[in-house]
């Protein structure tokens, strides 16, 4: 199993953005070499293909080898992945990277030390044993604090058996509706600072809107961390709808959709099951809020539609049972993960 830690560099970061332009002009140089093969018909140039015409440019660059190859294969691997014939340009505007080679990574107490440098970091918490892989790196973010990102290899822990299961219903008002009743409410952190950022964009200060953008990314994810972290230290089996936040982002709800960060949540859920030994199911959630939790009947009297989105409580004609929307969800969303981890199909 793969793990990401990652820690704040606090020495060498005027070195570090210095390589972060030199890692740019390797990208640049690649986009260039593509639209090459573009202009004259030639073959779509790959990883290796681009080593190769990058070979021996590390000591005019002073970049390690290892990360000139990686940005090589990165961006072979971005254009693949995004179908595209070339892509963007990375220019002052672009967040700094810095990618390595695993091996190249060494540990030096409560630093590490990277191609004759050594980078202190704020050793937040212990790194575990385990073999450094490729995909680490050094990240800037919009603040320009620099981050290393070490991917580790550990062992995978043993599976709880699905004792206490739950299923979550993902909403707007209420982030999570909980399969046993219970509901947290949305923080709505960017609604919160909402009046600030305005009067700072206003003002044109960018450094300030930069820093209240970090802080309501900052709390959101402290937020999300540990209330996933509480569902999979309670829960066995958690299941989860499927909710489309990407394409919900589109419509006229985008702010609340964004702010609510339903994506991030679902992914942390993921990677802590499996690193506490839990079950993580991500099921269809289509009609769990018009099927009856009781009967399992679509009724008539159900919501139907954005249209009844107004509706939250609602009583089957079926079986005469009264359901809340968002509860009568969570239940039918449960019950769907039951029947994919009976048929072994999981989404981890």
């Amino acid at each position: 199993m793969k793990m990401v830690f990652r820690y704040r560099v606090k020495s060498l970061t005027g070195l570090l953005n210095e390589q972060a332009r030199r890692v740019n002009d390797v990208w640049n140089f690649c986009n260039d070499r593509q639209k090459d093969a573009l202009r004259f018909n030639r073959p779509w140039h790959t990883g290796f293909d681009l080593i190769k015409l990058t070979t021996g440019c590390s000591k005019e660059l002073g970049l390690h080898s290892g990360t000139i190859n990686d940005v090589c294969q990165q961006y072979a691997k971005s254009r693949q992945q995004r179908r595209r014939p070339y892509l963007r340009y990375r220019g002052r505007k672009a967040l700094g990277w810095v990618p390595l080679k695993g091996r190249e990574l060494k540990r030096e107490g409560n630093a590490f030390r990277f191609a004759g440098h050594t980078f202190r970091v704020f050793y937040s918490r212990p790194l575990p044993e385990g073999k450094i892989c490729d995909g680490t790196n050094f990240s800037r973010d919009r603040r320009g604090n620099w981050f290393l990102n070490i991917v580790l290899d550990v062992p995978e822990p043993p599976k709880r058996p699905p004792g206490r299961e739950v299923g979550i219903d993902l909403g707007l008002k209420d982030l999570t509706t909980l399969s046993n009743g219970h509901k947290e409410p949305a923080p709505q952190f960017y609604r919160e600072a909402e009046a600030a950022l305005a009067v700072a964009q206003r003002a044109h200060k960018k450094r300030r809107v930069a820093a209240i953008h970090a802080k309501i990314a900052n709390r959101r994810h402290d937020f999300l961390h540990k209330l996933s972290t509480g569902l999979v230290r309670a829960f066995d089996l958690i299941a989860v709808g499927n909710v489309n936040a990407a394409g919900l982002a589109k419509t006229s709800m985008a702010k609340s959709v964004l702010d609510a960060g339903w994506s991030t949540f679902r992914t942390q859920l993921a990677y802590k099951a499996m690193k506490h030994g839990a079950w993580f199911v991500e099921v269809d959630e289509r009609f769990t809020t018009q099927v009856c939790s009781d009967c399992g009947a679509k009724p008539d009297s159900r919501p139907n539609g954005i249209a009844d989105l107004g509706i939250r409580e609602w009583r089957c004609c079926d079986c005469g049972a009264v359901h809340d929307r968002d509860l009568n969800a969570a239940t039918n969303i449960l019950r769907r993960g039951r029947a994919t981890l009976a048929a072994g199909i999981l989404v981890l």
